[in-house]
């Protein structure tokens, strides 16, 4: 008598190239919209392949509607805070590659796999990391990962090492390569990243230059 089959693994996007190649996803949240795609340029010209709109920024879904039609096919645009499947079929309509949950909702994980897009639950502690995975999501979000530090994601990763995980939340760019180093697969970079530039009177000039230390400092990292 053989024994039963092992039962199928759960089905799986793949973590998209441009995240993958570049490790960094840049979280663009602000009160309104209106120098959303200022931002995004300066962001895409200094090499950042991955943008996150989130879905607390009024105009938010129009952004996506406009970057998409407009970007080249490798930079990808996804959604944020994103919490129930209905918001994840918006985010799809709109144009969004991916999406991104604060917690584990697995109804947007199931919405995210029935669209064939990537999605990024977040998770704290072992267990919502495991059952963010098993779920199907495409890595898993540490958040908030800043107030943690890298050694907490070194502490997870020892039992868990192959489930790939994006530190989110607080990550300082002198951080950048400590974490990547503790084994993270790429990083969420909110306001440490985009300062004021989403303000009326942010200085996208010193966003770019911010971009270009990420870079380095992504570069010097291990794989």
């Amino acid at each position: 008598m053989t024994a039963d089959p092992a039962p199928p693994l759960c089905p799986r996007v793949p973590m998209g190239e441009g995240l993958s190649a570049t490790r960094v996803v840049a979280i663009l949240r602000a009160g309104d919209s209106s120098r959303a795609e200022a931002v995004v340029d300066t962001l895409v010209e200094g090499g950042i392949r991955c943008l996150e709109l989130t879905m607390t920024t009024p105009g938010a879904l129009d952004v996506v509607e406009r970057l998409t039609a407009r970007l080249p096919a490798e930079v990808e645009v996804g959604m944020g805070t994103v919490l129930t499947a209905g918001e994840v079929d918006r985010a799809v309509a709109a144009g969004a590659r991916f999406v991104v949950s604060p917690s584990v909702v697995p109804a947007v994980i199931d919405a995210a796999l029935r669209h064939g897009i990537a999605s990024y639950p977040g998770a704290l502690t072992p267990t919502e990391i495991h059952s963010a995975w098993t779920a199907g999501a495409s890595a898993v979000k540490l958040f908030p990962a800043g107030s943690l530090g890298p050694g907490y994601l070194t502490a997870v990763r020892a039992p868990l090492p192959d489930i790939p995980v994006v530190p989110t939340g607080g990550i300082d760019i002198t951080a950048v390569r400590a974490w990547l180093d503790a084994g993270a697969c790429a990083l969420g970079m909110g306001g440490p990243l985009i300062g004021d530039a989403l303000g009326p009177s942010g200085d996208l000039a010193a966003l770019a230059g911010r971009v270009a230390a990420v870079r380095a400092a992504v570069a010097g990292a291990q794989r």
